[in-house]
């Protein structure tokens, strides 16, 4: 423990899934987190179970919706007079639809780059500011495997997350020729056992659709959430205070094939 003591974390997308085990890995390591999410009571929830695991005034919610940018101000303001701080802003929320090119409709094309694109640019606009007064800061844009590989039938996923990666490495660049105080990586995980998996085991049962995942992945099995969140404990703490603009894939090795 410790490794994010003087840390103050700001987390989208804290519900559930990825944000609710960063959140909890971040509070563990030392650091005040703000949760925040669309759903406000799970946000509250999660808030209120870091709290009393780890002591009052650890954690904090607001709700949220990630597209909307004058929320966004108001948010990191409150989120940063209720911890004492801002240096890490974890960009975890998103979504995902399933459809080619020629299946996908425009308004799910377009709100798919909403939540998962424009909420990162906009987050990054207004928070970076606010980590400038903070000492040493740290951006994670979670983004995915499927900004690095493509699949048929993934178009506005693979379109979104490809767009993450790559605009982490420009606001890294910008951090760094203003001050290099501030930096910015993106994460890459495969298929995590998370929320977003459930249309999967809807379709083909729950043991099966994680099997028939699994078989996709060098290491053979699904990851769980906190594979993601000890690589965001990792960007977060000062260990990684040399690395920016660089791609953490957590995937089990299917990159590599």
């Amino acid at each position: 423990m410790g490794r994010l003591e003087n840390k103050f974390a700001f987390i989208t997308g804290g519900a559930q899934g990825l944000g609710k085990a960063i959140a909890r890995k971040l509070a563990h390591e030392g650091a005040k987190v703000t949760v925040t999410d669309i759903n406000s009571q799970g946000a509250k929830e999660v808030a209120a179970e870091i709290n009393q695991d780890y002591g009052a005034g650890t954690a904090f919610a607001f709700d949220q919706d990630v597209t909307d940018e004058a929320r966004w101000q108001e948010v990191l303001s409150l989120s940063h007079d209720a911890m004492g701080g801002l240096n890490v802003l974890v960009n975890n929320a998103g979504i995902g639809t399933m459809g080619s090119v020629e299946q996908e409709t425009y308004e799910a094309f377009r709100k798919v780059q909403a939540v998962n694109v424009d909420s990162i640019f906009l987050g990054c606009k207004y928070a970076i500011p606010l980590m400038r007064d903070h000492g040493f800061g740290s951006i994670i844009n979670i983004s995915s495997i499927a900004g690095i590989i493509a699949s048929h039938n993934y178009v506005s996923y693979n379109a979104a997350k490809a767009a993450v990666r790559h605009m982490s490495k420009s606001i890294a660049l910008h951090c760094a020729r203003t001050g290099g105080k501030i930096r910015c990586n993106s994460v890459h995980p495969t298929f995590i056992n998370t929320p977003i998996l459930d249309s999967i085991k809807e379709m083909f049962g729950e043991e099966e659709g994680l099997a028939k995942l699994a078989r996709q992945v060098p290491l053979g099995r699904v990851g769980e959430p906190d594979d993601i969140a000890y690589a965001v404990v990792y960007l977060a703490s000062d260990e990684s205070k040399f690395v920016t603009g660089a791609e953490l894939k957590v995937d089990g090795g299917i990159s590599a094939l």
